[in-house]
Protein backbone atom coordinates (compact mmCIF):
# COMPACT_ATOMS: atom_id res chain seq x y z
CA UNK A 1 0.00 0.00 0.00
CA UNK A 2 0.84 3.37 -0.21
CA UNK A 3 1.75 5.27 2.69
CA UNK A 4 3.47 9.23 3.31
CA UNK A 5 6.82 8.63 5.49
CA UNK A 6 9.03 10.84 7.12
CA UNK A 7 12.56 10.20 7.25
CA UNK A 8 14.58 12.88 8.57
CA UNK A 9 13.79 16.79 9.15
CA UNK A 10 12.71 17.78 6.36
CA UNK A 11 12.44 15.17 4.31
CA UNK A 12 9.73 12.95 2.86
CA UNK A 13 8.26 10.47 0.20
CA UNK A 14 5.45 8.41 -0.25
CA UNK A 15 6.53 4.47 -0.64
CA UNK A 16 5.02 1.57 -1.20
CA UNK A 17 5.01 -0.54 2.16
CA UNK A 18 3.48 -3.65 3.29
CA UNK A 19 -0.18 -3.60 4.36
CA UNK A 20 -1.11 -4.36 7.77
CA UNK A 21 -2.55 -6.89 9.08
CA UNK A 22 -5.39 -7.31 11.70
CA UNK A 23 -3.80 -9.36 14.40
CA UNK A 24 -5.30 -10.79 17.59
CA UNK A 25 -7.81 -8.03 19.17
CA UNK A 26 -6.97 -5.46 16.21
CA UNK A 27 -8.55 -4.09 13.19
CA UNK A 28 -7.38 -2.89 9.64
CA UNK A 29 -9.36 -0.11 8.53
CA UNK A 30 -9.68 1.79 4.64
CA UNK A 31 -8.38 5.31 5.52
CA UNK A 32 -10.96 7.82 4.14
CA UNK A 33 -9.75 11.37 5.87
CA UNK A 34 -6.62 12.05 7.92
CA UNK A 35 -6.13 15.90 9.23
CA UNK A 36 -3.22 17.32 8.96
CA UNK A 37 -2.08 18.97 12.55
CA UNK A 38 0.79 21.20 14.34
CA UNK A 39 2.30 17.93 15.81
CA UNK A 40 2.96 16.58 12.43
CA UNK A 41 4.28 19.59 11.22
CA UNK A 42 6.73 19.93 14.52
CA UNK A 43 8.10 15.58 13.53
CA UNK A 44 8.63 17.45 10.17
CA UNK A 45 10.84 20.12 11.02
CA UNK A 46 12.40 18.09 13.57
CA UNK A 47 11.03 20.24 16.82
CA UNK A 48 8.88 17.48 18.23
CA UNK A 49 10.32 17.01 22.14
CA UNK A 50 9.28 13.37 21.59
CA UNK A 51 12.29 13.12 19.08
CA UNK A 52 15.01 14.73 21.76
CA UNK A 53 13.29 11.99 24.80
CA UNK A 54 13.54 9.19 22.41
CA UNK A 55 9.70 8.38 22.64
CA UNK A 56 9.92 8.58 18.63
CA UNK A 57 12.41 8.09 15.83
CA UNK A 58 12.34 8.36 12.14
CA UNK A 59 11.63 6.90 9.55
CA UNK A 60 7.69 8.06 10.98
CA UNK A 61 4.54 7.72 9.72
CA UNK A 62 2.14 10.29 10.89
CA UNK A 63 -1.39 10.84 11.29
CA UNK A 64 -4.03 10.82 14.31
CA UNK A 65 -6.76 12.65 12.86
CA UNK A 66 -8.61 10.21 10.83
CA UNK A 67 -11.88 8.28 9.60
CA UNK A 68 -12.28 5.18 7.55
CA UNK A 69 -13.84 1.94 7.32
CA UNK A 70 -13.43 -1.85 9.34
CA UNK A 71 -12.30 -3.98 6.50
CA UNK A 72 -10.56 -6.71 8.37
CA UNK A 73 -10.71 -7.95 12.19
CA UNK A 74 -8.34 -10.12 13.87
CA UNK A 75 -9.30 -12.97 16.07
CA UNK A 76 -10.96 -12.53 19.10
CA UNK A 77 -13.26 -9.52 16.76
CA UNK A 78 -16.84 -9.49 16.24
CA UNK A 79 -16.87 -9.04 12.23
CA UNK A 80 -19.49 -7.23 12.87
CA UNK A 81 -17.15 -4.53 13.04
CA UNK A 82 -16.46 -4.88 9.03
CA UNK A 83 -17.93 -2.80 6.99
CA UNK A 84 -18.92 0.22 9.93
CA UNK A 85 -18.05 3.59 9.73
CA UNK A 86 -15.05 4.65 12.69
CA UNK A 87 -12.83 6.72 14.23
CA UNK A 88 -10.05 5.60 16.82
CA UNK A 89 -8.26 7.24 19.98
CA UNK A 90 -4.80 7.99 20.16
CA UNK A 91 -3.85 7.19 22.94
CA UNK A 92 -3.53 3.62 23.50
CA UNK A 93 -2.16 2.43 26.84
CA UNK A 94 -1.10 -0.71 28.21
CA UNK A 95 -4.28 -1.72 29.92
CA UNK A 96 -2.82 -3.23 32.89
CA UNK A 97 -1.49 0.11 35.12
CA UNK A 98 -3.36 2.19 37.38
CA UNK A 99 -3.46 4.96 35.42
CA UNK A 100 -4.94 2.72 32.53
CA UNK A 101 -7.68 0.64 35.10
CA UNK A 102 -8.63 4.14 36.17
CA UNK A 103 -9.96 4.97 32.59
CA UNK A 104 -6.74 7.55 32.25
CA UNK A 105 -4.97 5.38 29.23
CA UNK A 106 -4.32 8.52 27.59
CA UNK A 107 -1.38 9.44 30.74
CA UNK A 108 -0.16 6.01 30.45
CA UNK A 109 3.43 5.83 30.89
CA UNK A 110 3.80 3.15 28.76
CA UNK A 111 1.09 4.46 25.95
CA UNK A 112 1.93 4.07 22.18
CA UNK A 113 0.51 6.85 20.45
CA UNK A 114 -1.10 6.00 16.59
CA UNK A 115 0.98 7.96 14.57
CA UNK A 116 3.04 9.94 17.13
CA UNK A 117 4.86 7.25 19.98
CA UNK A 118 6.70 4.23 20.20
CA UNK A 119 6.18 3.72 16.83
CA UNK A 120 2.75 2.78 16.20
CA UNK A 121 2.27 3.74 12.79
CA UNK A 122 -0.51 6.42 11.94
CA UNK A 123 -2.88 6.96 9.10
CA UNK A 124 -1.07 9.24 6.46
CA UNK A 125 -1.78 5.76 4.30
CA UNK A 126 -4.20 3.47 2.77
CA UNK A 127 -4.52 1.11 5.36
CA UNK A 128 -4.07 1.57 9.25
CA UNK A 129 -4.25 -1.16 11.94
CA UNK A 130 -5.41 -0.18 15.70
CA UNK A 131 -6.78 -2.24 18.64
CA UNK A 132 -10.52 -2.80 18.42
CA UNK A 133 -10.84 -1.12 22.32
CA UNK A 134 -9.68 2.01 20.66
CA UNK A 135 -12.72 2.33 18.21
CA UNK A 136 -15.31 4.78 18.23
CA UNK A 137 -18.49 4.19 15.90
CA UNK A 138 -19.48 7.15 13.48
CA UNK A 139 -23.24 7.60 13.15
CA UNK A 140 -24.40 8.75 9.27
CA UNK A 141 -24.91 11.98 10.27
CA UNK A 142 -21.45 12.67 10.72
CA UNK A 143 -19.64 12.34 7.50
CA UNK A 144 -15.87 11.97 6.78
CA UNK A 145 -15.09 15.59 6.68
CA UNK A 146 -16.23 15.81 10.79
CA UNK A 147 -15.00 12.26 11.10
CA UNK A 148 -12.12 13.46 10.93
CA UNK A 149 -12.13 16.35 13.00
CA UNK A 150 -14.11 14.18 16.11
CA UNK A 151 -10.02 13.63 17.55
CA UNK A 152 -9.26 17.59 17.78
CA UNK A 153 -13.32 18.41 18.56
CA UNK A 154 -12.25 16.15 21.85
CA UNK A 155 -9.47 18.02 22.65
CA UNK A 156 -11.68 20.91 22.41
CA UNK A 157 -14.31 19.45 24.04
CA UNK A 158 -12.46 18.70 27.05
CA UNK A 159 -11.23 22.31 27.25
CA UNK A 160 -14.84 23.73 27.08
CA UNK A 161 -15.70 21.25 29.71
CA UNK A 162 -12.55 21.97 31.92
CA UNK A 163 -13.23 26.10 31.39
CA UNK A 164 -16.59 25.11 33.45
CA UNK A 165 -18.58 27.79 31.54
CA UNK A 166 -22.63 28.18 32.40
CA UNK A 167 -24.59 29.68 29.86
CA UNK A 168 -24.31 33.52 29.50
CA UNK A 169 -20.54 33.30 30.79
CA UNK A 170 -17.91 35.03 28.75
CA UNK A 171 -15.36 33.15 27.25
CA UNK A 172 -11.51 34.08 25.96
CA UNK A 173 -10.02 31.80 23.70
CA UNK A 174 -6.19 32.39 23.05
CA UNK A 175 -5.70 31.32 19.43
CA UNK A 176 -8.11 30.81 16.32
CA UNK A 177 -6.22 27.93 15.04
CA UNK A 178 -8.61 24.39 14.61
CA UNK A 179 -8.48 24.09 18.29
CA UNK A 180 -9.51 27.24 19.07
CA UNK A 181 -11.82 27.22 16.72
CA UNK A 182 -13.32 24.03 17.79
CA UNK A 183 -13.33 25.15 21.39
CA UNK A 184 -15.08 28.32 20.31
CA UNK A 185 -18.07 26.60 18.18
CA UNK A 186 -18.49 23.87 21.52
CA UNK A 187 -18.66 26.41 23.61
CA UNK A 188 -21.13 28.59 21.84
CA UNK A 189 -23.32 25.90 21.67
CA UNK A 190 -23.38 25.82 25.18
CA UNK A 191 -24.78 28.85 25.38
CA UNK A 192 -21.13 30.59 26.45
CA UNK A 193 -20.48 34.55 25.16
CA UNK A 194 -17.34 33.67 23.03
CA UNK A 195 -14.47 36.34 22.27
CA UNK A 196 -11.24 34.74 20.18
CA UNK A 197 -7.72 36.95 20.46
CA UNK A 198 -5.48 36.26 17.38
CA UNK A 199 -2.51 37.81 15.85
CA UNK A 200 -3.39 37.79 11.57
CA UNK A 201 -6.14 39.18 9.10
CA UNK A 202 -6.91 35.94 7.86
CA UNK A 203 -7.26 33.98 10.87
CA UNK A 204 -9.53 36.55 12.60
CA UNK A 205 -11.24 37.16 9.16
CA UNK A 206 -12.37 33.98 9.11
CA UNK A 207 -13.22 33.38 12.60
CA UNK A 208 -16.23 36.75 11.77
CA UNK A 209 -16.71 34.16 9.43
CA UNK A 210 -18.17 31.68 11.94
CA UNK A 211 -20.35 34.29 13.52
CA UNK A 212 -17.46 35.20 16.20
CA UNK A 213 -17.90 38.97 15.82
CA UNK A 214 -15.53 39.32 18.79
CA UNK A 215 -12.49 38.32 17.53
CA UNK A 216 -9.60 40.99 18.34
CA UNK A 217 -6.25 42.02 18.05
CA UNK A 218 -4.19 41.51 21.01
CA UNK A 219 -4.11 45.95 21.00
CA UNK A 220 -7.87 45.88 20.68
CA UNK A 221 -8.93 43.32 23.08
CA UNK A 222 -11.88 45.11 25.43
CA UNK A 223 -11.63 45.19 29.32
CA UNK A 224 -14.30 43.05 30.26
CA UNK A 225 -15.02 39.89 32.54
CA UNK A 226 -13.52 36.94 31.45
CA UNK A 227 -14.85 33.47 33.48
CA UNK A 228 -12.75 31.71 31.93
CA UNK A 229 -9.56 32.17 29.49
CA UNK A 230 -8.40 28.89 27.18
CA UNK A 231 -5.18 29.24 25.41
CA UNK A 232 -5.33 27.65 22.60
CA UNK A 233 -2.08 29.17 20.76
CA UNK A 234 1.77 28.45 20.62
CA UNK A 235 3.05 31.79 22.19
CA UNK A 236 4.68 31.12 25.29
CA UNK A 237 4.14 34.43 26.86
CA UNK A 238 0.41 33.78 26.25
CA UNK A 239 -0.27 31.26 29.21
CA UNK A 240 0.36 34.24 32.17
CA UNK A 241 -1.61 36.30 29.56
CA UNK A 242 -4.71 33.94 30.39
CA UNK A 243 -3.92 33.55 34.24
CA UNK A 244 -3.52 37.64 34.38
CA UNK A 245 -7.26 38.30 31.94
CA UNK A 246 -8.87 35.64 33.77
CA UNK A 247 -11.79 36.28 36.53
CA UNK A 248 -10.96 35.48 40.17
CA UNK A 249 -11.84 32.38 40.95
CA UNK A 250 -12.27 31.27 37.68
CA UNK A 251 -10.58 28.76 35.14
CA UNK A 252 -7.25 28.87 32.99
CA UNK A 253 -7.83 25.76 30.89
CA UNK A 254 -4.05 25.70 28.95
CA UNK A 255 -4.49 23.09 25.69
CA UNK A 256 -1.80 25.02 23.42
CA UNK A 257 1.91 24.14 23.47
CA UNK A 258 4.43 26.49 22.52
CA UNK A 259 7.96 25.35 20.96
CA UNK A 260 10.03 27.01 24.35
CA UNK A 261 9.04 26.64 27.66
CA UNK A 262 5.85 29.03 28.75
CA UNK A 263 6.08 30.48 32.43
CA UNK A 264 3.46 31.60 34.98
CA UNK A 265 3.24 33.05 38.59
CA UNK A 266 2.15 30.91 40.74
CA UNK A 267 1.29 33.57 43.35
CA UNK A 268 -1.34 35.24 40.77
CA UNK A 269 -2.66 31.56 40.61
CA UNK A 270 -3.01 31.86 44.00
CA UNK A 271 -3.73 35.15 44.52
CA UNK A 272 -6.74 35.07 42.43
CA UNK A 273 -7.75 31.53 43.66
CA UNK A 274 -7.98 30.82 40.10
CA UNK A 275 -7.96 26.76 38.90
CA UNK A 276 -5.51 26.04 36.17
CA UNK A 277 -6.19 23.45 33.89
CA UNK A 278 -4.31 20.95 31.38
CA UNK A 279 -5.84 19.36 28.59
CA UNK A 280 -3.92 16.34 26.73
CA UNK A 281 -5.69 14.22 24.39
CA UNK A 282 -8.54 14.07 23.29
CA UNK A 283 -9.16 10.51 24.63
CA UNK A 284 -12.13 11.22 27.55
CA UNK A 285 -13.87 13.26 24.55
CA UNK A 286 -14.28 11.47 21.72
CA UNK A 287 -18.06 9.94 22.48
CA UNK A 288 -18.86 13.86 23.16
CA UNK A 289 -17.45 15.52 19.74
CA UNK A 290 -18.90 12.68 18.16
CA UNK A 291 -22.28 13.49 20.00
CA UNK A 292 -22.38 17.36 19.25
CA UNK A 293 -21.43 16.43 15.25
CA UNK A 294 -24.27 14.32 15.32
CA UNK A 295 -26.81 16.39 16.61
CA UNK A 296 -26.30 19.61 14.46
CA UNK A 297 -24.96 21.44 17.79
CA UNK A 298 -21.81 22.11 16.35
CA UNK A 299 -20.83 21.98 12.73
CA UNK A 300 -16.34 21.65 12.17
CA UNK A 301 -16.40 20.93 8.80
CA UNK A 302 -16.43 24.86 7.51
CA UNK A 303 -12.66 24.95 9.50
CA UNK A 304 -11.01 22.48 6.93
CA UNK A 305 -9.73 24.49 3.81
CA UNK A 306 -8.75 21.97 1.26
CA UNK A 307 -8.00 18.13 1.20
CA UNK A 308 -4.83 16.80 -0.56
CA UNK A 309 -3.71 13.35 -1.96
CA UNK A 310 -0.49 11.56 -0.08
CA UNK A 311 1.70 13.07 -2.44
CA UNK A 312 0.74 16.75 -1.44
CA UNK A 313 1.12 16.01 2.07
CA UNK A 314 5.58 17.41 2.02
CA UNK A 315 4.31 20.55 0.83
CA UNK A 316 1.25 21.18 3.58
CA UNK A 317 3.69 20.16 6.27
CA UNK A 318 6.57 22.44 4.94
CA UNK A 319 3.91 25.51 5.08
CA UNK A 320 2.66 25.48 1.50
CA UNK A 321 -0.63 26.07 1.05
CA UNK A 322 -2.25 24.39 -1.86
CA UNK A 323 -3.48 26.28 -4.16
CA UNK A 324 -7.46 27.46 -4.22
CA UNK A 325 -7.81 26.48 -0.13
CA UNK A 326 -10.43 28.39 1.30
CA UNK A 327 -9.79 30.52 4.73
CA UNK A 328 -10.36 27.33 7.16
CA UNK A 329 -6.71 26.76 9.34
CA UNK A 330 -6.90 22.58 8.56
CA UNK A 331 -6.31 20.36 5.38
CA UNK A 332 -7.39 17.14 5.09
CA UNK A 333 -5.59 14.50 3.36
CA UNK A 334 -7.79 11.73 1.69
CA UNK A 335 -5.23 8.87 0.45
CA UNK A 336 -7.59 7.30 -2.13
CA UNK A 337 -6.79 10.59 -4.14
CA UNK A 338 -4.89 9.60 -7.35
CA UNK A 339 -1.96 12.46 -7.01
Amino acid sequence: MRAFVVTAPGEAEVREVEPPVAVPGEVVVDVHRVGVCGTDVEFFTGEMQYLHEGAAAYPLRLGHEWCGVVSAVGEGVDASWIGRRVIGDTMLGCRTCHRCRRGDQHVCADRSEVGIRAGRAGALAEQLAVPVWSLHALPDSVDDVAGALVEPGGNALRAVEGADLAPGDRLLVLGPGTIGLLVALLARARGAEVHLLGESDRSLRFARSLGFDNAWYEPDLPDLRWDAVVDASNAAYLPAKALDLVEPSRRAVYIGLAGSPSHIDTRTLALKDVTAVGVLSASPGLAGAIEAYASGDVDPRPIVATTVGLEGVADVLAGRRPAGSGHGPKVHVDPRIAD
